[in-house]
């Protein structure tokens, strides 16, 4: 198997031979057509997606709502400032612990979504259409495991033996 280091065949692009370029290369592509289509919603295609999280998971506190989105509370917190400052999110004290914030969607974050939701519909049917309905499933699935703890702690835990001199 060619390796990034081994030019003598020629470059290779990247996506190639690197999973990781292969995907942010795909996620680039995927995010630009999700988001021209989800554009009429005002949303863009990250905004939308915290919304339907939100929305899945009730009222999620920030933290429960960053570990599922694989995302650190900073990122997170950046993400929805837009959403706070436009009245589609609101943040409120945990009843139940009062350092953890919960987000809410307001009615406008409701309406919001719901105008993004027919549009991502449209959008998952041209993917589904062009990708292949089962090939799709697949794909989430195997991203999912991706995005898994348990595939984390598994990638960390690999020794990579050091180059040979």
């Amino acid at each position: 198997m060619k390796s990034l280091a081994d030019t003598s065949t020629g470059p290779a692009n990247s996506w190639e031979l690197c999973s990781n370029s292969a995907i942010r290369r795909a996620s680039r592509r995927l995010g630009q057509l999700y988001a021209d289509v989800l554009a009429p919603s005002g949303l863009r295609a990250t905004q939308f997606g915290l919304l339907t999280q939100i929305r899945t998971l009730g009222e999620p506190t920030l933290r429960t709502l960053a570990d599922a989105l694989v995302m650190d509370l900073s990122a997170l917190g950046h993400t929805l400032k837009p959403l706070i400052r436009d009245g589609l999110v609101t943040l409120a004290p945990d009843p139940q612990d009062r350092r953890a914030r919960r987000a809410h969607l307001t009615r406008k974050g409701l309406a919001a979504y719901a105008r993004g939701v027919e549009l991502w519909k449209e959008a998952q049917s041209r993917f589904d259409a062009q990708f292949g309905k089962k090939e799709s499933a697949a794909l989430r699935r195997a991203l999912d495991l991706i995005a898994s703890d348990e595939f984390a702690a598994g990638f960390t835990v690999q020794k990579i033996a050091a180059p040979k001199k």
